[in-house]
């Protein structure tokens, strides 16, 4: 829950002496760190559970500001779009049956939410993106007049002019423009903290990166934006893209995103992530009055700390470290904030019980991650995660290759059920949570596997209606006992041995791709294959057209060449084989031993989307294998 009383920049001599003190804060919090002035041996675990408003129908509406006065509780709080509601719950000691506490309150704070939006003919539902969303509901005036969210969006839009173009990739290719940074509202999450010891934050916080990307595969719930199916979990798309204000040089330069993975493992000290905050990311908002931070310790008090908390609230790391005072004394947490709404609550209680499991578990190897693991390899793996879930495969500790379903059902679900039996987790709760977890991971069904599936072969004019009645099934199961994988489909069953799985070419290809220009060089080509470690190069043109592929098969012709400036199109096939993005995984296989092709170009509206080749499929194929 973000800070709301503050002011915006443009008073130039408020803004340094906020600065000046978010510096202050920094001091102290090492001066606090250093003289261990900061609570330890307690673990406590808190939630924020954000919403969607929607109408009778199932659309957004955006009645925040009515809904809270019904409501009337300082644990709800309004967010960015006005068709948007977070709880923030009281915190919990770690251990015992707190995740039993942590559903029924969380089923508490839904069911007080929407018995109040029933009296305004609405309802609230738990899903990372809304699917019956549509551009109308994320223009200007749905932005929730307060001033910390008219400073975001202003500074963004500053950077930008009168409106920006969001682009994501997928099964269906997003393009749209907007007024306002709005959008970034069609994302709601369910974030959740847990407080550490100051001499094991930096190996947890660490820790934390790395089972980001299994647990938003496994949770993956946000596939559908704006009638596009687009990302298992498009959240991550669509925070990180829509929350932008860096200029084209800050870009050419590689300055990070406001909203991201980091750009590095944590090394000496958690403070190392606030410094960088200050560095990287200017003060867009400002508070006052500030306390002298220093003043209070040597009173023997514990600081706010103000202006540092104020600033980390506006730098969205998928996972962030906060500091917070309860009961008069400090603390550290870590706050993972990458998984989505939804869409039940037993189903988020069930992802929470694996990353306490796994923080619990894990913690005496966690200083070995940085060893380990490239930093690039752990940031790849979120991005893969967001965009294929379950389908997803990682490169893990030591450079291992494998699977997301096969990593959780074999490595990381054990250690979880370790990590909740230490905590004197009952038997009876470790099975009820962890085994959602594993059934989900068995059948591969997400929130997000689901509703692809029901859209599949769906012609697009009638996926609103599709959407319309998983926004109703959702509503009415999301604070019941039974988990999205146990869910029909929408529309017909599937027919007699089809797999239930339902992979499709989206769900395995990859998308970040290494192209060529017809008129490149093809000794640039085979640079990229070297360098990249591919055997394929597809080749578009200026307007971003399929227009041809390189692969190593056209490269044993200049084996006997001295010509170093032959161009691409001299040698590219130029009619590769395609493939649509939602094509089954069978047609792929079919399709590739009738072309006896390496690889398949996945196409929509002649628009190149991703690559798939044999070693995608066949690895497919080896999840799929029990």
């Amino acid at each position: 829950m973000g800070e709301h009383r503050v002011h915006d920049t443009s008073d130039e001599q408020r803004t340094r002496v906020f600065v000046r003190a978010m510096l202050d804060d920094i001091r102290a919090l090492e001066a606090m760190i250093a003289d261990d002035r900061i609570e330890r041996g307690v673990k406590r675990v808190g939630v924020e559970q954000e919403m969607y408003i929607v109408d009778s129908a199932g659309y957004p509406l955006g009645i925040s500001d009515q809904l809270l006065e019904r409501i009337g509780e300082d644990n709800f709080s309004t967010e960015l779009a006005r068709f948007n509601l977070e709880a923030n719950l009281d915190p919990i000691a770690l251990g015992a049956d707190f995740l039993g506490v942590l559903e029924q309150d969380l089923k508490s704070a839904l069911q007080q939410a929407d018995a109040a939006a029933a009296g305004l003919d609405a309802r609230v539902v738990l899903t990372g993106i809304l699917p019956t969303l549509q551009e109308k509901h994320v223009q200007h005036e749905s932005l929730t007049p307060e001033t910390r969210y008219h400073c975001l969006n202003d500074t963004c839009m500053a950077a930008r002019g009168d409106s920006f173009t969001l682009v994501i990739d997928g099964v269906d290719p997003l393009e749209a423009s907007f007024d306002s940074i709005v959008v970034e509202g069609a994302s709601t999450s369910f974030q959740f903290h847990l407080q550490v010891d100051p001499d094991e934050a930096v190996p947890l916080y660490n820790l934390a990166q790395l089972i980001t990307a299994p647990l938003l595969a496994l949770s993956a719930n946000s596939p559908v934006l704006l009638n596009r199916r687009v990302w298992h979990e498009t959240r991550v798309a669509l925070f990180e893209r829509s929350i932008e204000y860096r200029s084209a040089a800050q870009l050419a330069r590689g300055v990070p995103t406001r909203v991201g993975f980091g750009e590095a493992w944590v090394r000496d000290s958690i403070v190392e992530v606030f410094r960088e905050n200050a560095m990287r990311h200017h003060v867009i908002m400002v508070r006052d009055p500030i306390d002298d931070p220093f003043a209070a310790l040597g009173a023997g008090q514990a600081p706010e700390l103000g202006a540092l908390t104020l600033h980390n609230g506006t730098v969205w790391r998928w996972n962030r470290p906060c500091y917070g005072v309860t009961d008069g004394k400090p603390h550290l947490r870590i706050e993972n904030r990458a998984l989505p709404a939804g869409p039940t609550i037993v189903d988020q209680v069930a992802s929470a019980a694996l990353f306490y499991g796994l923080m619990t578990a894990l913690a005496d190897d966690a200083a070995s991650i940085p060893r380990q693991l490239d930093f690039e390899d752990a940031r790849a793996n979120l991005f893969a995660a967001a965009q294929q879930g379950l389908a997803a495969r990682f490169t893990w500790l030591d450079g291992e290759r494998i699977g997301a379903r096969k990593l959780l059902r074999r490595r990381l679900l054990p250690a979880a059920r370790a990590g909740l039996a230490a905590l004197d987790v009952p038997a009876a709760q470790i099975e009820r949570y962890l085994g959602i977890v594993e059934a989900r991971a068995e059948s591969g069904r997400t929130g997000a596997r689901w509703l692809l599936d029901s859209l599949a072969n769906v012609p697009p004019q009638e996926r609103e209606a599709v959407c319309l009645e998983a926004v109703e099934i959702v509503h009415a199961r999301q604070g019941g006992d039974r988990p999205v994988h146990e869910w029909d489909l929408i529309g017909p069953a599937p027919a007699a041995g089809q797999p239930q799985d339902n992979l499709r070419v989206a769900d395995v290809m990859t998308s970040n791709l290494f192209t060529a220009r017809p008129d490149d060089l093809v000794d640039l080509a085979t640079s990229m294959m070297e360098w990249r470690h591919v055997r394929h190069v597809p080749v578009e043109s200026i307007a971003g057209e399929l227009v041809g592929l390189l692969s190593t098969r056209e490269l044993l012709h200049l084996r006997d060449s001295d010509d170093a400036a032959t161009p691409v199109a001299d040698i590219m096939q130029t009619d590769p084989p395609t493939i649509a993005a939602d094509a089954p995984l069978a047609e792929a296989f079919a399709q590739m031993l009738e072309n006896e092709a390496g690889c398949l170009l996945v196409v929509a509206q002649r628009q190149l989307v991703g690559i798939v080749t044999e070693r995608d499929l066949l690895e497919a194929a080896v999840e799929l294998i029990p």
